[in-house]
């Protein structure tokens, strides 16, 4: 399984894209979350929509939604077929009534799954996706009131989306065998609705040396000797996991 990302950068980052990535596993392509950005970033990479098989929703906020709107009229106009969409059950109805349907409602196309194929997914719950690509939601403390969930991939590879500073969490996936963690990272204290540096380098060593920082905002190089054993994911960049 490879990854790239096709974004590194926060909400507010300027020098890099929204956080966005691309999963590959036997020439199958998963898009995770299709944020503002995206779209212009997929472009920049040198793919397309059509290239994707399917895309992984984490929450419902504008970098990490923000390009669906773009996505479905695509691959309805354009290319004639609806993408597939995986996402929390619990999220379906918000993402379409907050978010998607004010943009994508024309005549009879009013429902979410007029424009996408649908898949559901729910906490706890292991889901093959493809050969040898298989995903379980975690739900992880982000907003209050607004449902936020981080994904482990194979078992083995810990993506979070926008998450609070849960160390024992952390640390309880590595004990499950988890060997690769990439974790949002907000620079600069406080970090209140994500993990900061600071608190992220409390972290026992055995987990910061499984640990890459993604997320981060564009002062991300004045920070280069400051990650302890830590590490920065690098867009464009192709990484096994």
């Amino acid at each position: 399984m490879h990854i790239t990302m096709l974004g590194t950068g926060s909400a507010f980052a300027k020098r890099y894209n929204n956080n966005n990535a691309l999963i590959e596993a036997n020439g199958y392509r998963l898009l995770v979350d299709c944020g503002i950005t995206l779209p212009k970033a997929l472009h920049d990479f040198g793919m397309d929509f059509p290239q994707l098989n399917a895309v992984l929703i984490s929450h419902i906020h504008g970098d990490h939604v923000g390009g669906l709107e773009e996505l479905a009229f695509q691959m309805m106009f354009k290319h004639q077929r609806k993408p597939v969409l995986y996402i929390a059950d619990v999220l379906v109805e918000p993402l379409w009534e907050h978010t998607l349907r004010g943009g994508l409602t024309q005549g009879d196309l009013n429902s979410i799954t007029d424009f996408f194929e649908v898949q559901p997914l729910q906490v706890g719950k292991s889901y093959i996706l493809a050969n040898g690509l298989t995903v379980e939601l975690i739900q992880t403390k982000h907003i209050e009131g607004k449902a936020s969930f981080s994904f482990l991939f194979n078992g083995t590879f810990f993506y979070s989306a926008d998450m609070r500073f849960d160390g024992q969490l952390l640390q309880e996936l590595v004990e499950r065998g988890v060997e690769t963690i990439y974790h949002d990272c907000q620079l600069e204290p406080p970090g209140v609705v994500h993990a900061c540096l600071d608190e992220l380098l409390t972290l026992p060593a055995e987990v910061q040396e499984k640990t890459w920082l993604m997320h981060y905002g564009d002062a991300m190089e004045q920070y280069a000797d400051k990650t302890g054993r830590m590490r920065f994911v690098k867009q464009h960049t192709v990484y096994d996991v």
